[in-house]
C-alpha cells in the first residue's frame, strides 16, 4: 500500500473561551488570519489505548513525555477515502506529530497488522503497535474551525466546537454522533499551533480579552469525567449473573444510542 508520511513539531497552547472571550478575540485577530483549505470542519478521531488505558493514565499524570496513538479522519470517511494514523508526542512542551496518510480500509489492515508503507514514520507506528496491546477505546469528535497567519502561515490556530465523545460503535464509519465533553457549556477550545514564540501582537490581544493558557485534553478530559468514574464503580460491583436467555445477550447491530443526537 502506497501511503504519504508527514511530519513536524511545534508549540501549541491552549485556550478554554468563553462566547465573549470568543467573539472579542475573533475581532483583534481577522487582521492578521486567514481561513485554511479545510475552513470549517468535522474532525473525528478514534484513541487507541490498552485495556487499562495505560497511555491516558500516563498523559493525565503530565509526564515530561508522553504519547498517544490515533486515527483520524475529515468528516466521515468512506472506504477510499484519506484518513490520517498518527502518533502524537509531547515532550517538555513541544508536540510532535508522526503520520501517514492513507485510504480507511488500508488502516484498518495496518491496525490489524498489516506492515505499513510511509518509510521511517510508518515502521515507528508499526513498531509502536507491536509494543503496545491496542485496541479502540473511544471516539472524539467536534467542529473545527482553522485559520493560518498571513505573514507567517507557519503560525496556526484552530477553534473547537461542540465536542462529543463515545465509547461504543468504535468505528469512523459509524458517523460523528455521541454524548457532550462539556454538558451545559457553550466554551470554545482555542489552539495556537506555534512553530517558534509568540508573536507579541498575539501576546498582548490574547491578554487585553482576559485569555489564559488552560491545561485541555480532549481525550483527556473523556478519561478523567467519564471512563474513570466508570471503571471505579465496576470495580466495587459484585460479578453479574450471566443471562440464561440467549435472546437476550449481545447488543443492537445498528450501532446507534437512542441518547445520542442523530445527525
Amino acid at each position: 500500500m502506497s501511503n504519504t508520511a508527514y511530519s513536524f513539531a511545534r508549540t501549541e497552547l491552549k485556550y478554554l473561551l468563553s462566547r465573549t472571550q470568543y467573539e472579542a478575540f475573533c475581532a483583534g485577530a481577522a487582521p492578521y488570519f486567514a481561513a485554511d483549505a479545510y475552513g470549517k470542519t468535522t474532525i473525528c478521531n478514534l484513541y487507541y489505548d490498552t485495556e487499562d488505558f495505560e497511555l491516558i493514565r500516563r498523559s493525565v499524570e503530565k509526564p515530561p513525555y508522553k504519547e498517544k496513538l490515533r486515527l483520524r479522519s475529515y468528516g466521515v470517511p468512506q472506504e477510499n477515502d484519506t484518513v490520517f494514523l498518527e502518533i502524537k508526542k509531547k515532550y517538555n512542551g513541544t508536540v510532535y506529530k508522526r503520520r501517514i496518510s492513507l485510504a480507511l480500509q488500508n488502516a484498518d489492515a495496518v491496525l490489524q497488522g498489516e506492515a505499513p508503507s510511509g518509510g521511517q514514520i510508518g515502521r515507528e507506528i508499526q513498531w509502536f503497535l507491536h509494543m503496545h496491546a491496542l485496541a479502540p477505546r473511544v471516539f472524539l469528535a467536534y467542529e473545527r474551525t482553522a485559520f493560518f497567519g498571513k505573514q507567517n502561515p507557519s503560525l496556526r490556530l484552530t477553534f473547537d466546537e461542540a465536542l462529543r465523545y463515545r465509547t461504543d460503535c468504535l468505528s469512523l464509519r459509524q458517523g460523528d454522533r455521541g454524548m457532550p465533553v462539556l454538558p451545559g457549556s457553550d466554551a470554545v477550545l482555542l489552539e495556537l499551533k506555534l512553530p517558534q514564540s509568540c508573536p507579541l501582537w498575539l501576546s498582548k490581544l490574547l491578554c487585553d480579552c482576559c485569555i489564559f493558557p488552560a491545561s485541555f485534553s480532549k481525550y483527556g478530559t473523556v478519561y478523567q469525567r467519564y471512563l474513570l468514574p466508570q471503571r471505579s464503580r465496576a470495580a466495587v460491583l459484585p460479578t453479574a449473573v450471566p443471562l440464561q436467555n440467549s435472546n437476550l445477550q449481545g447488543g443492537d447491530s445498528k450501532c446507534l444510542h437512542p441518547s445520542y443526537p442523530q445527525s
